[in-house]
Formats: structure tokens, C-alpha cells, sequence
């Protein structure tokens, strides 16, 4: 998949640690974007507690966990950071 585009927009945070990460770790990140690209409400608010942060998610697999934003007027999500537990 290389070459291939995102699946989000990354914020310059969010390059920084995309450009440490090992491979196996870029291609999970790359799945789990695309799962959330499909269906932004399906991973839980990054803060519950936040009744206007509803558009604030955090996505997690295993190690790897990607906050994001849906920027609903532009139908697409904005990665805030990531972090790899590894």
C-alpha cells in the first residue's frame, strides 16, 4: 500500500509519530482509519464526559490508538495525534 492516499487528514503531530512508526504499525493505523472513515460514531467519544466533544473519537487496536476529529461539513476526519504503545 504504498503511495496509496490516507484514509484521514493528519495534523503535523499526527506525521510526526505516522513517520516513526514501524510498518506493521502504519498498516494498522491505514485499517483502522479506514474503518473509521466508514463509520466515525463507531469508536466511543475520546472524553464521554464532554457533551460538545461528541465529534472527538478515539480509535483503538491493541497497541495503537488514533485520536481524530470528524469535520462533518467537510465528510472526513482529521487525525488530532496518535499514540503506539511499542
Amino acid at each position: 500500500m504504498t503511495g496509496a492516499p490516507w484514509p484521514a487528514r493528519l495534523s503535523p503531530q499526527a506525521s510526526k509519530v505516522l513517520a516513526e512508526l514501524p510498518p506493521h504499525a502504519t498498516e494498522m493505523l491505514r485499517d483502522v482509519l479506514d474503518i473509521a472513515g466508514r463509520d466515525p460514531w463507531t469508536w466511543p467519544p475520546f472524553d464521554a464526559r464532554d457533551p460538545e466533544g461528541e465529534d472527538v473519537r478515539a480509535a483503538a487496536a491493541g497497541q495503537l490508538t488514533a485520536v481524530y476529529w470528524v469535520n462533518r461539513a467537510a465528510a472526513r476526519l482529521y487525525v488530532v495525534d496518535i499514540v503506539w504503545l511499542g
